[in-house]
């Protein structure tokens, strides 16, 4: 089915349609959603409101850009909701624990879980994701997107509505910082 064909049949609520669109990009917006959130559970429930998202707003879709550029933009803007969301629900519950007085410890989820890291290289993983968790935001999603999802720098671009040239510069600034934040766990 090209493209065209599928836009034309989502936008008609074919259900096939709908199922060959999750079958061709889940991994790749998993993928994505998994650099942001990491954590799987997580990352699979920011890929059901991706597809959701998608299934609500076909309709707009206004096919300037290709169809999976526009997915990977919702799933990158439905992740960065997702960690918003979150930190948003932790410094509720942080001020609730509070004033509450509890003295029960606020849950709080592992660092890193990541399904395609071996066990030796958790603890590696573990502190690559917290740096690059420290990134600045455009940074972040740049560096993601091509070192996670093998996205082009055109793909990038055409992502984050940038230029080519703002998205190399991203990468660039994003490998120098990580380098900065990183040299110290090497060098031990």
């Amino acid at each position: 089915m090209n493209e065209n064909d599928l836009i034309t049949a989502l936008r008609h609520n074919n259900e096939n349609a709908f199922r060959f669109l999750v079958d061709r990009y889940q991994k790749s917006v998993f993928n994505i959603a998994l650099g942001f959130v990491q954590q799987k559970e997580n990352a699979e429930e920011v890929t059901q409101e991706v597809f959701i998202k998608v299934f609500e707003t076909i309709a707009g879709f206004k096919q300037d850009a290709k169809l999976s550029t526009w997915v990977y933009r919702i799933a990158v803007n439905q992740s960065l909701d997702f960690i918003r969301h979150t930190k948003r629900k932790k410094r509720f519950a942080i001020i609730t624990s509070m004033f509450n007085k509890a003295d029960e410890l606020i849950h709080q989820p592992p660092d890193f879980c990541h399904p395609g890291v071996v066990l030796e290289n958790k603890e590696q993983a573990t502190v690559l994701f917290k740096a690059i968790a420290q990134l600045p935001q455009s940074q972040k999603t740049a560096f993601l997107l091509q070192k996670i999802d093998g996205c082009s720098q055109q793909k990038i671009a055409a992502i984050m509505q940038l230029t080519e040239g703002a998205v190399e510069s991203h990468l660039f600034r994003a490998k120098a910082t990580l380098k900065k934040l990183l040299i110290n766990y090497y060098q031990a």
